[in-house]
């Protein structure tokens, strides 16, 4: 597939893993997915389930880095330690919630547990972040559903001035020369 001209960071977010107790098999997963989408994945890292740890490093991606998509997998669920969203969304500029809907919904039609995600999605500067699931399946499903719209998201957040329903006929490379 083309390249999009999209770079794409990847977060993982497990106090195991970031401590060596648990292999990632989520992120690696995530770039694989990503790559063939045709994103640029830049940075894949792995952080404990801690608010400040997350938030640092979304605000670096998106206000350093300038990472076009940032994707975390991780503590969206509902247990102590799943901090995500209340550490994504304090950063956030704009949210999206259709991406956490969509999501949602799409899972719901595999397990009624879906219900309990409470991943979210939005802006900060011209960077798109979201937040998956953290088992490998359920984050590469996830994905599954959202990527279509990435790179039309990405497009209008960066200030991409063709119509939606244009750039939806010609589902081609969005950038305008």
């Amino acid at each position: 597939m083309d390249k999009n001209g999209y770079t794409c960071a990847i977060l993982t977010i497990s106090d195991k893993g970031s401590r060596g107790e648990r292999d990632d098999t989520s992120g690696p997963q995530l770039n694989r997915q990503l790559t063939e989408s045709g994103f640029t994945v830049t940075a894949l890292e792995i952080v404990p389930d801690s608010q400040d740890a997350i938030a640092t490093m979304f605000r670096k991606w998106a206000d350093q880095d300038n990472i076009d998509l940032i994707v975390s997998t991780g503590g969206t669920g509902v247990s102590p330690s799943d901090v995500t969203p209340e550490a994504t969304l304090p950063i956030l500029h704009r949210e999206i919630p259709g991406i956490g809907e969509a999501m949602r919904m799409a899972s719901f039609t595999r397990t009624t547990h879906a219900i309990l995600s409470r991943g979210v999605a939005g802006i900060r500067r011209e960077s798109l972040i979201i937040n998956l699931p953290g088992s490998e399946r359920a984050a590469r499903e996830n994905l599954e559903v959202i990527l279509p719209s990435l790179q039309h998201a990405l497009y209008k957040i960066k200030g991409g001035m063709k119509d939606c329903a244009d750039c939806t006929k010609n589902n081609s490379k969005q950038k305008d020369s």
